[in-house]
């Protein structure tokens, strides 16, 4: 209105510069929703840049002199990068200036963060960890010296170089929390965060800016241009609007954008992938392993059984906990093969009261305050047998090693003699597992089958032999590991970020030229969907025609 005014005034008071306003200069418009449009753009205006207009205009008539024949009134926010104040200063901004981590990186040397941002060392950098994690794959971890004495011998070294000097003096028996590793891992995440603070911090940013091109010849420099005959811009931004389209428009100029979300995935990708690495590096130097054998109806402290796996790891109050094996289960298929173990398990604090109960299985473990028990193997401890009515005898059960992965477990009843003689004689007894028996006489001769708790007694050579059980042992790891829940965290957010980095940013630059309106855009990614979209887009905006001249009285 105030414009409108303006132009009232102009044509009251001509001067010799301007041209008088007269009806036939007049325009009439098909669409009805400019003043919507014009009304939402003023409403985002800064009210001292209309101020400053109005106090320009009533000066200049004041003083007599001639009013521009164009007064333009910004009706598009400042720069994000820039704002101006009163004084029409401008202010760079610095809503990034007070974060701790930007500040550090002010200090580095632009040399040394353009050497860590460099693409080819931030893939050799990946490769290298990638051909260490193969590595530490292929060594067994965690094993005593003596073993890599054995498999890698100084007298027949692997690929003719590779002896245990080498895996134990750069620690690939540790492979993951090796300096080696670790220092590869911070030298990528230092490249990771150079390359956010040089490169993409600054995409975004200059994304996020409001660039009006003034002239047709750039504008039609873009990937897709047209020209709209008979048009208004403002109606362009409508419709502009209505598709999504961030708009913004000062004087005859327009610039819209949509999809700025892709310009930050690159971003949130990279604190993905900080925060894989940080878990796992948390975890390698963080967590506390450990492994049990524990026979039916024994107890065990959870904190006797772990040991740390890093300068990071500190027990918890829950590490006083004591574990009892209440029972241990095994389950057969019918062609009595073994399906599935089970045991157990309680739980109980310092004062002896039990604050956890459960029955487990392998891939269904117990959580404790951040303490996890993995069902991981089983085994026999020992045999309990009557012999010629007399006992139950508790006989201690090892296990053979035999080539295969089967299990067989041995023992051995003394039938007469010394005990402690070397060649004294007696029954040997097998099992593959905790339903059945094998036994055999002094001489190693197969004298039958015999279930546990079936209450029939075998005769060998006078003597008589009753299995009342078999008692099982189960196989536990207990671990702790805070880096776990950072790597899903790492993961979920790799993933959504990969997604989003897909959405194209599209812009779209216009100009008012005359009646005419010269239009164009880009997109970094829907080469082929965005000039379909544009011109749809064009085919919506209305005609302008001009209106009939008033008859002269």
């Amino acid at each position: 209105m105030f414009l409108q005014a303006v132009v009232r005034m102009d044509s009251i008071k001509p001067t010799k510069t301007q041209s008088s306003f007269t009806p036939s200069n007049s325009l009439l418009i098909k669409s009805t929703c400019r003043t919507n449009f014009h009304s939402h753009f003023y409403n985002r205006n800064k009210p001292f840049a209309i101020v400053s207009e109005i106090k320009k205009v009533f000066k200049e008539l004041k003083n007599n002199k001639p009013i521009s024949k164009k007064i333009i009134l910004s009706e598009g926010a400042p720069s994000i990068s820039e704002e101006e104040n009163v004084n029409g200063n401008k202010q760079v901004n610095s809503s990034l200036v007070g974060n701790p981590v930007f500040k550090y990186f002010k200090r580095v040397p632009r040399k040394v963060l353009s050497i860590l941002s460099n693409l080819p060392l931030a893939i050799g950098e990946m490769f290298t960890i990638a051909a260490l994690m193969a590595l530490g794959t292929a060594i067994d971890q965690g094993e005593a010296p003596e073993y890599y004495f054995k498999q890698y011998p100084e007298d027949n070294p692997v690929l003719g170089i590779f002896t245990w000097r080498w895996v134990l003096g750069l620690g690939f028996d540790h492979m993951f929390s090796s300096p080696i590793f670790l220092g590869m891992l911070v030298l990528l995440g230092a490249s990771l965060m150079a390359c956010t603070y040089t490169t993409q911090i600054p995409l975004v940013r200059v994304a996020r800016r409001w660039g009006f091109m003034h002239s047709a010849e750039a504008i039609r420099k873009q990937e897709v241009t047209d020209n709209l005959p008979q048009a208004s811009v403002r109606d362009l931004g409508v419709i502009l609007m209505g598709a999504g389209y961030e708009v913004f428009l000062k004087g005859p100029t327009l610039y819209a954008f949509k999809g700025l979300a892709g310009r930050f995935a690159p971003i949130g990708v990279h604190i993905a992938m900080l925060l894989i690495m940080a878990g796992g590096t948390l975890s390698a130097t963080g967590s506390f392993r450990g492994s049990v054998t524990v026979p039916q109806g024994l107890n065990f402290v959870m904190g006797d059984v772990l040991g740390p796996n890093g300068f990071l790891s500190k027990p918890t109050p829950a590490f006083n906990t004591e574990v009892h094996v209440n029972k241990f289960i095994m389950e057969y298929y019918n062609s009595g093969e073994i399906s599935q173990y089970r045991t157990d398990l309680s739980l109980f604090d310092l004062d002896g009261k039990e604050v956890m109960r459960k029955t487990i299985s392998v891939n269904d473990p117990l959580r404790y305050d951040g303490i996890t028990i993995y069902q991981t193997d089983w085994s026999i401890s020992a045999l309990q047998v009557l012999k010629n009515d007399e006992g139950p005898f508790n006989l201690a059960v090892a296990r053979l090693k035999l080539n295969g992965d089967k299990k067989l477990f041995g023992t051995f009843l003394p039938t007469g003699g010394n005990a402690d003689a070397p060649d004294v004689k007696g029954i040997s007894m097998l099992a593959r597992d905790l339903q059945s028996i094998i036994l055999y006489d002094e001489e190693g001769k197969f004298v039958g089958v015999r279930r546990p708790n079936s209450k029939l007694p075998i005769d060998i050579n006078g003597t008589k032999v009753e299995i009342v059980d078999a008692i099982g042992s189960t196989g536990l790891d207990l671990k702790t590991d805070p880096g776990v829940p950072i790597v899903y965290a790492g993961f979920g957010a790799l993933m959504l970020t990969t997604c989003i980095s897909y959405l194209s940013h599209s812009q779209i630059w216009a100009l008012q030229d005359g009646t005419t309106v010269v239009v164009g855009g880009k997109s970094n990614r829907a080469k082929i969907e965005f000039p379909e979209e544009m011109n749809r887009l064009l085919d919506q905006v209305p005609e302008i025609i001009n209106s009939p001249a008033p008859q002269q009285s």
